[in-house]
């Protein structure tokens, strides 16, 4: 199964520069198995508190495309967003996004603004939801890792209506620029690639995650 999506990852990565520009890479970028465990071991090693770790943010001429492997615990009641944490809290002091309105109550969840993510499931399952609406959101940091090295500006909250879907190991989600998405519950975990196009370029190109550094 890693072998098959392993390929299905470098085909992705073959076809960007075809609808890049001549300035894109000139042959295809490959990230083994034993890259994506050595980012998985350094999260785990350091306690990193998001489940989130981009790989790589290549720079495919006309747009950036960022490379993730996520790994989530178990999780059970509400939910998480895909930043880690739930709905956001009224402390929070980034700007409010989404609807504004009091009492209400979903899972936690969040939407990007200009970039859309493509889940490759690896291992485990879980149910999450896509769709409806954040409710009492607040801003990305402008300068946190979420809008500059994970997913571009953000707004997370509580996910009001949406479907839900359960996900396991072969699984592909797509998920567009704009579309609220959460987990409502994960039995054990759930580890996932995912395939970020950038095309305004809002990710820092070139970075590398920590664990892949010579």
């Amino acid at each position: 199964m890693q072998r098959k999506v392993l390929q299905i990852l470098a085909i992705v990565l073959v076809a960007g520069p075809l609808v890049g520009s001549a300035q894109g890479p000139k042959d295809g970028i490959y990230f083994t198995a034993e890259d994506i465990q050595a980012v998985l071991k350094l999260a785990a090693d350091t306690k990193r508190t998001i489940p989130d770790n981009t790989i790589q943010v290549l720079d495919m001429g006309k747009y950036n495309l960022g490379v993730a492997v996520v790994h989530r615990g178990a999780l059970a009641g509400r939910g998480a967003g895909p930043g880690g944490g739930t709905a956001a809290a009224p402390s929070n002091p980034q700007p409010a996004c989404g609807e504004q309105s009091a009492g209400a109550t979903g899972p936690g969840g969040i939407y990007h603004d200009d970039t859309a993510e493509s889940y490759i499931v690896t291992s485990g399952s879980a149910t999450m939801i896509t769709g409806g609406k954040i409710v009492n959101g607040r801003r990305s940091a402008p300068d946190g890792e979420v809008t500059k090295i994970l997913n571009g500006p953000s707004c997370s909250g509580t996910i009001v209506g949406g479907t839900s879907h359960n996900i396991k190991v072969g699984d592909i989600v797509i998920i567009p620029e704009g579309v609220p998405h959460g987990f409502t519950a994960i039995p054990d975990h759930v580890t996932y690639l995912s395939i970020r196009p950038d095309l305004k370029k809002v990710l820092q190109h070139g970075y590398v995650n920590p664990a892949l550094k010579k």
